[in-house]
């Protein structure tokens, strides 16, 4: 997978190029990355890439010229198929469902803007999508580009020791994960669960979906919603809820 990211900040997002999943991912040719700097396609000689708005107001706009430039380099080293995805608090919310739709694709540019916004012509000639982590504000979108190429990247074949572990994330069956435990096996009187000592592995998977159930209910109760609960699922919450002293 070819991923290009577009920055006036290169060294910020080259960094996620250098730890952990990507880091190896990179190592493995399993992704390339591209980044590309809207200040080496400005025209002048202060390397301008922001002007003021028009209509007044305050901050700065990023211009359109440089980064058409930038994007359009990045387009030409992209294969056929990869979109180019704005960040932007309009987008739509960023989710493992769209980590991945992501995953599947040839390749993606990702666009990260600064300043007050992008000159919006910028946006209807070059940006096919816009994603957003969520309601809150960033002063630019490198952060966002990030955790998006984190999180697709490791969806990909090969990129984890254990081929296991992204089937098992959170919120890949619509749940927050269970919780985990490792050794020493008491801490400050607080045990860990005799049933992952059981060895087990059929009691073993039914309290680890029980737990990612219940956690789920308890602090994203909108994740249990979406899912219809059949009659197995609504048995195990309210064997969870009745061990907790809950009740559904």
């Amino acid at each position: 997978m070819h991923i290009a990211i577009v920055s006036i900040f290169p060294d910020m997002v080259r960094n996620v190029a250098e730890y952990g999943v990507v880091g190896r991912a990179i190592q493995r040719s399993v992704v390339s990355l591209q980044v590309e700097d809207p200040r080496q396609y400005a025209g002048d000689v202060h390397r301008t890439v922001d002007e003021r708005p028009y209509g007044g107001g305050p901050g700065m706009v990023m211009k359109y010229e440089p980064a058409a430039a930038a994007i359009r380099a990045a387009r030409s080293a992209l294969p056929q198929g990869s979109p180019v995805i704005g960040l932007s608090p309009a987008g739509r919310v960023f989710d493992q469902a769209e980590a991945e739709r992501l995953a599947a694709l040839p390749g993606l540019i990702l666009l990260a803007g600064r300043y007050e916004g992008i000159d919006e012509r910028l946006i209807d000639d070059e940006v096919d999508e816009e994603l957003s982590l969520g309601d809150f504000v960033l002063s630019g979108g490198e952060i966002a580009a990030m955790a998006v190429i984190d999180a697709v990247v490791r969806l990909l074949p090969g990129v984890l020791g254990d081929e296991d572990s992204a089937a098992q994330d959170s919120f890949v069956e619509g749940l927050l994960d269970y919780p985990h435990y490792t050794r020493p096996e008491e801490i400050e009187g607080r045990k860990v669960p005799a049933v992952l000592l059981s060895g087990d592995h059929a009691r073993i998977a039914r309290w680890r979906y029980k737990q990612a159930l219940g956690r789920s209910f308890l602090r994203r109760p909108d994740l249990v919603e979406k899912l219809s609960l059949d009659r197995e699922q609504q048995a195990l919450l309210d064997e969870f809820l009745k061990e907790q002293g809950r009740e559904t």
